[in-house]
């Protein structure tokens, strides 16, 4: 039996019914008719032999694997887009049109956690834009819960994620990656307070892994959170207003006001690990490979 056969319009009306949630807006999106759309799905339905939506008042559900063919519809676009970029750029330099590398164009799309995002991204992006300035990233926070960054790229909707990763958030099947640094958590307090420990510890459901959470669990000093807090910004401010305490790790304390001391935990401190998660498909494009230089750089 033949391999079905779908063209890249038909992926792209998979990918838009399944952000929109309806033909309806599929067919806005994409500046077609609803019956249009609507045939599209039917047909690629048959050739695929599964129903990807579910179809009713509500408008059009994906099924597991309507999200799966999504994911991968997604990934298939962004190869095309990619391979039409890296082409012109070779062809501009071979023609004299550009410089002697390659140039590197178009949009770059990453996935970050806010700590990343503010701090380890910025440095590397005004690198990447003075050598590339034909580049334009475009960058997407993510709370690095659940699938978090890595659930982005795997999905195709970035083309490189930060993630945290590490014995107990592997990389995820069928993605590559490496570690760009090693940040070491501190007791973090207010500057200045007598008896810190005996403050209230505040916590946020990003911060750390079970690794961390067990090496926590064997210190008798450090309480149960009594506060949870949406992120580790809500927690700089209440330790800096002299609320809590708590634990954090590197990158969450750049830029740390002087209200607040931060206080090394000594040799066996937790650290946790922050590198970058790509497609094997993408891993060897100009551009991903230039913005993992750039990362690497800064923590050399």
């Amino acid at each position: 039996m033949a391999e079905p056969d779908l063209a890249p319009h038909e992926l792209r009306i998979i990918v838009a019914v399944e952000r929109a949630r309806s033909f309806s807006g599929a067919a806005r999106d994409l500046g077609l008719t609803q019956s249009a759309v609507s045939h599209s799905v039917r047909g690629t339905e048959h050739k695929l032999g599964a129903v990807l939506f579910e179809r009713g008042r509500k408008g059009a559900t994906p099924t597991p694997a309507g999200e799966r063919a999504a994911a991968h519809a997604r990934r298939v676009l962004r190869l095309l887009e990619t391979l039409v970029a890296e082409t012109r750029g070779a062809a501009g330099a071979a023609d004299g049109s550009g410089p002697g590398a390659p140039t590197l164009t178009g949009p770059l799309r990453i996935a970050a956690f806010r700590s990343a995002a503010l701090h380890l991204l910025p440095p590397a992006l005004a690198n990447l834009r003075a050598r590339h300035p034909g580049l334009e990233p475009e960058v997407r926070v993510v709370r690095e819960l659940g699938r978090g960054t890595a659930g982005e790229v795997a999905d195709g909707r970035a083309d490189l994620g930060i993630a945290t990763i590490g014995t107990t958030s592997p990389i995820p099947q069928g993605l590559v990656g490496g570690v760009l640094v090693e940040e070491p958590y501190s007791f973090v307090h207010p500057a200045g307070h007598p008896d810190p420990r005996s403050l209230p510890l505040v916590d946020w459901a990003e911060n750390c892994t079970s690794y961390t959470r067990d090496w926590w669990a064997g210190q008798d000093w450090i309480p149960r959170a009594t506060t949870q807090t949406e992120d580790d910004g809500a927690v700089l401010a209440m330790v800096s207003a002299g609320h809590a305490m708590a634990i954090m790790p590197a990158l969450s304390l750049t830029g740390a006001p002087p209200t607040v001391q931060i206080t090394d935990l000594g040799a066996d401190r937790p650290t946790r690990s922050v590198g970058y998660v790509t497609t094997p498909e993408l891993a060897g494009s100009r551009a991903v490979r230039a913005l993992i230089r750039e990362l690497r750089a800064l923590r050399a």
